[in-house]
């Protein structure tokens, strides 16, 4: 979901952006440490559509992957009040980044670069930094599936919940500081973008 191509996203202070990415998960673990899981989780849904419905009133577009998060919290936080099972919510990390690792992929594999539609508004790279950074995150995605199966399987809900505010987050950040030297390296001039490093499809050869 976007704003009309008349009225461009309009530019969001960092601060606020984190805001609206933590409040949700910031409301979850203070709901859930003072009534549990279930008033956790039906908070936590609550805040997520608060927070889209603020960063859609703020930006005037809503960000494909908040959005998609979103979605799934709805669905699995849903799933987990219906049946009474915090299984599901404790399930909805895993499948979203598999399924977010599984786009990259199939970007890679179709010649299309997806993940030019999350950062392309933050900067320009080079198609073969595209492809680097396509990778990379597919990997952490990859990555961040296993680590969110080997905390709630291994411990007690309320260390998952901690892990979901306090242990995500840092490892992103990390992760995306990680990646400054790639980013740094094949970086283009917005003015001047080539014709063909605007599109979001690749040469076979790029891959």
């Amino acid at each position: 979901m976007t704003a009309t191509e008349t009225t461009p996203p309009a530019k969001v202070n960092p601060l606020l952006k984190l805001a609206l990415e933590m409040g949700p998960l910031v409301v979850f673990f203070g709901t859930n440490a003072a009534f549990g899981i279930f008033t956790g989780t039906a908070a936590f849904m609550a805040a997520t559509v608060v927070a889209l419905g603020l960063s859609y009133a703020v930006m005037r577009t809503i960000p494909i992957m908040p959005l998609v998060t979103a979605v799934f919290v709805l669905v699995f936080g849903g799933l987990t009040l219906y049946l009474a099972d915090e299984t599901f919510i404790k399930l909805k990390p895993t499948i979203v980044d598999l399924m977010f690792s599984a786009i990259l992929f199939a970007g890679l594999v179709t010649k299309r670069l997806f993940i030019k539609l999350i950062f392309e508004s933050a900067f320009q790279l080079t198609v073969r930094g595209w492809i680097l950074l396509t990778k990379a995150w597919m990997l952490f995605f990859l990555f961040l599936a296993a680590l969110n199966e080997a905390v709630w399987r291994n411990f007690s809900t309320d260390t998952w919940v901690s892990f979901k505010v306090f242990g995500v987050m840092p490892i992103t950040l990390l992760f995306s500081l990680a990646l400054f030297p790639v980013i740094t390296r094949h970086a283009i001039d917005p003015e001047k973008v080539p014709a063909d490093e605007n599109k979001t499809d690749m040469d076979s050869s790029e891959v």
